[in-house]
């Protein structure tokens, strides 16, 4: 969310050459009920219960039995016997280390010459699962402790040496795959040379974790923790406005989140004692592997409570479905993301007259074999973004059984028209509904994407 923020206020200065305080309440991974006072959910009994859960203390710290570190892997003296072929990217779980939580290293050689031996170079590691230190010629030039940065990783003048050079990657994953994920750089630059870091590396075990106990989620997970902690100080503040940027922590129980955002948008006017104030929030990206198929979705089922959540007075909602990355759930392109915030705060909290949003779906009406969709938000008029397609993508269509197909789609009058010849007597209409709904191209003249939308209900 900082990222976010920094350019949304920093395109607002643009317009407008007026200072911006942000402050920046976020903590990664955690849900909206977190967020919200125990007054705000008092509709929400359940939530209301679990506010009284206390976690119990913190095991006791346990002292590391990794092989790697008590003999020295990542020394450039270091002679290494029993290590097995890995192919960086990917994870463990996929090369023959099944259900292993514990400490993995991975090492490779790499030619570096003499023309460039000394100088400083740029070690990308693409996203790491979970921890990583990452070593080069025995010296360490980075770590992370989490798995969604990214790595990009300084080696310092003098560590490069002529001829043969060596990277150790020592990796840490406690819970899930861990590895190298797909489709990120993987690469070490020096002067004008590029070595491709894919490919065949030898791993080995440093340390199995012994199973443990699942652990009860932690306490900024518990409802209120987070509102009383980040929020409650701040509400002597005056505000211009509200940005909200989060979901994916409830995705697991979807159908709720069309009540808790307006409960969030409601508590925090009322707890600021400023109830006309802009609310102002991120549609979720797409993420996870595309589907080839139309299928069920929780993350459909969210964005459509947010999409539902324009419904709050004052509010506007930043459509980033063209942002997200299929492998990243922190996807990296921010500065859109804050734009099209900036959009809509330029209309609701600055009163211009501009077109802030993508098209929202507004209503359908059966023509015979066929379904006609309008929308509001049509800017200029509806248009398809230009991609490697060059007709509507991602529209499915069924009848009363609710068995959805594959569409075909055209813009007809500023509306939308769908149908197949799969469905005779079709009923209902889905855009962009699934986790990662990629090739999802419905846009305004103005290039903003049109939300995510279905008419069964």
């Amino acid at each position: 969310m900082g990222a976010v923020s920094y350019f949304f206020a920093r395109d607002l200065y643009a317009q407008y050459h007026v200072p911006i305080g942000i402050i920046n309440s976020s903590v990664g991974g955690t849900p909206i009920e977190s967020w919200i006072s125990e007054t705000g959910l008092k509709a929400f009994p359940a939530y209301v219960k679990d506010t009284t859960r206390t976690n119990p203390a913190p095991p006791a710290p346990r002292k590391s039995a990794d092989r790697g570190l008590s003999e020295k892997w990542a020394s450039f003296s270091y002679s290494p016997k029993g290590w097995k072929h890995f192919t960086i990217p990917g994870f463990w779980e996929d090369q023959g280390l099944r259900d292993l939580n514990g400490v993995v290293w991975f090492r490779r050689e790499v030619n570096i010459p003499a023309s460039l031996a000394g100088l400083p170079a740029k070690l990308f590691m693409g996203r790491i699962v979970d921890a990583d230190q990452v070593f080069v010629n025995g010296e360490q030039v980075g770590n992370t402790t989490y798995q969604y940065p990214p790595r990009r990783y300084t080696v310092k003048e003098g560590i490069l040496k002529a001829g043969k050079n060596l990277i150790v990657i020592r990796v840490t994953n406690s819970a899930g795959k861990g590895g190298f994920v797909p489709d990120k750089p993987y690469e070490l630059i020096v002067g004008d040379k590029t070595v491709d870091l894919q490919g065949d590396w030898q791993y080995k075990v440093g340390e199995v974790f012994p199973p443990v106990v699942e652990k009860p989620a932690p306490s900024n997970f518990t409802p209120t923790a987070l509102y009383n902690a980040m929020i409650a100080p701040f509400t002597s503040f005056s505000l211009k406005g509200f940005v909200w940027y989060q979901g994916e922590s409830n995705v697991g129980k979807p159908q709720v989140y069309e009540q808790l955002l307006p409960a969030l948008a409601k508590d925090w006017r009322t707890q600021f004692k400023q109830p006309e104030l802009p609310f102002l929030y991120v549609q979720l990206p797409g993420f996870q592997d595309r589907t080839m198929l139309p299928v069920e979705s929780n993350m459909a089922v969210l964005r459509d409570g947010q999409l539902k959540s324009l419904s709050i007075p004052r509010s506007g909602m930043a459509v980033t479905l063209d942002l997200g990355e299929w492998n990243d759930i922190h996807p990296l392109t921010k500065k859109p993301i804050g734009e099209r915030l900036a959009l809509a705060a330029r209309k609701l909290a600055y009163g211009e007259n501009i077109v802030s949003s993508g098209p929202i779906y507004e209503s359908n009406q059966i023509e015979g074999n066929r379904i006609r969709i309008r929308f509001r938000e049509t800017g200029s008029g509806l248009s398809i973004h230009k991609t490697d397609e060059d007709e509507l993508m991602q529209f499915a269509i069924a009848g009363k059984d609710k068995k959805f197909v594959w569409a075909k789609a055209v813009i007809e009058r500023n509306t939308v028209v769908v149908w197949s010849d799969e469905v005779a007597e079709p009923m209902y209409v889905r855009y962009a509904w699934a986790d990662n709904p990629d090739g999802a191209n419905l846009i305004n003249v103005e290039g903003l994407p049109a939300s995510p939308f279905r008419t069964d209900h």
